[in-house]
């Protein structure tokens, strides 16, 4: 007896320090496959316009890449991709869509506005933790909403999220000509909906002078570090990875998977409502139309480039970043409708997802071909 124990405790030992480099391989492959074939179909629409693909896609890279000023800009836009894909990556390894990242990020970013301008007289080293704590809440409690609807009353979470952005959207325009409108701009007889500017006190640190680079990307960084060791290094995000996994056998073995759904999506809501904090006192320094800027279904797309995790989410945020920034480079550089860069990104978001979705298929049907090999050895 003694003996089999033993052979056992090898046998998770040498699984848990295997590493499956095909599966790895394909994770990889794909999405990059994914957004070649997504740049060639955007080729042939830049033809039908008579502009040159390749003067269009260098002065896309070039713009992103190509110089520290387009680096640092991406990396700017990088860091709300990083906040965004987290919970993505949170939420899909529950087997449950988070869509809402847009009204997500709008609550976040409501709550630290109020919060800031309301306590401006306090120091900088409070207000900006209390603004970044809040704007998780904000964001966790309008993911919430969508979790309890899916843990109680098996509400599609894609579409509760989808409503979610259009409330959000609401509240927004409300807040923006209401109880936060600029009183500078009402004074002025302007009414631009837009809040009143942020203290310079209260922003978050440059990283770089005269650049909009602030430490929001290090807050990132770090919470992704995190991610990865809640994932796969506590309990809870064990038993999460394991209701998407299977959630049938997870109920079988004693999970609440509704409790796990719901919890992941509130962490997902919570994440994004930091990149609302973010752009508003780390970018913006004030709330805005548009505020969201397109992060919470660029961020799907960032994460499942990163293979849904969030380590891999990391050179993957800073990759569609600078997709965004080079999109509008390329815009100007060449003379083409801003429809069409978005029609290209769209194209990248269409094929990157078709790609992760084809990826889970074959890992599927890869254990089941293991599954079955082994019953026949036996």
């Amino acid at each position: 007896m003694p003996s089999d124990q033993a052979d056992s405790q090898n046998n998770l030992k040498s699984d848990s320090i295997h590493i499956d480099w095909t599966s790895m391989t394909v994770n990889i492959l794909l999405p990059v496959a994914g957004v070649v074939v997504a740049l060639l179909i955007g080729a042939v629409l830049l033809l039908f316009l008579k502009v040159d693909p390749i003067k269009a896609y260098a002065a896309m890279f070039g713009g992103a890449f190509g110089s520290w000023q387009g680096a640092v800009q991406s990396l700017v836009k990088s860091t709300s991709l990083l906040l965004v894909g987290l919970g993505i990556c949170i939420a899909f390894r529950a087997n449950v869509i988070n869509i809402g990242g847009e009204g997500q990020i709008i609550a976040g970013a409501i709550m630290s506005t109020w919060f800031t301008l309301a306590f401006r007289s306090l120091p900088g080293y409070v207000v900006i933790p209390g603004a970044l704590i809040l704007g998780f809440v904000a964001g966790a409690f309008w993911g919430l909403i969508p979790g309890l609807l899916k843990a109680r009353l098996n509400v599609n979470e894609i579409l509760s999220t989808i409503m979610m952005n259009s409330i959000a959207l609401q509240l927004l325009n409300l807040m923006l000509r209401g109880p936060l409108t600029d009183p500078a701009g009402v004074a002025a007889g302007t009414y631009l909906a837009q809040s009143e500017r942020i203290p310079d006190n209260l922003w978050l640190p440059r990283l770089i002078p005269q650049t909009l680079l602030n430490a929001g990307l290090i807050v990132a960084v770090v919470l992704a570090v995190l991610v990865y060791v809640f994932l796969w290094r506590t309990t809870i995000g064990y038993r999460i990875r394991a209701v998407g996994l299977n959630p049938n056998a997870s109920r079988f073995s004693g999970i609440n998977v509704p409790l796990y759904q719901a919890l992941s999506l509130t962490l997902a809501g919570g994440f994004s409502g930091v990149a609302g904090v973010v752009e508003v006192i780390g970018v913006q320094h004030r709330l805005l139309e548009g505020i969201s800027g397109g992060y919470g279904f660029t961020g799907i797309v960032a994460a499942l480039f990163g293979g849904l995790h969030p380590l891999g989410l990391i050179p993957a945020s800073f990759l569609f970043g600078g997709l965004l920034v080079g999109g509008d480079k390329m815009q100007r550089a060449v003379q083409v409708p801003s429809a069409l860069t978005g029609a290209i990104l769209g194209l990248v978001v269409l094929f990157v997802s078709g790609a992760a979705l084809y990826s889970r298929r074959w890992a599927a049907r890869r254990r089941i071909n293991e599954i079955k090999a082994r019953e026949g050895k036996a």
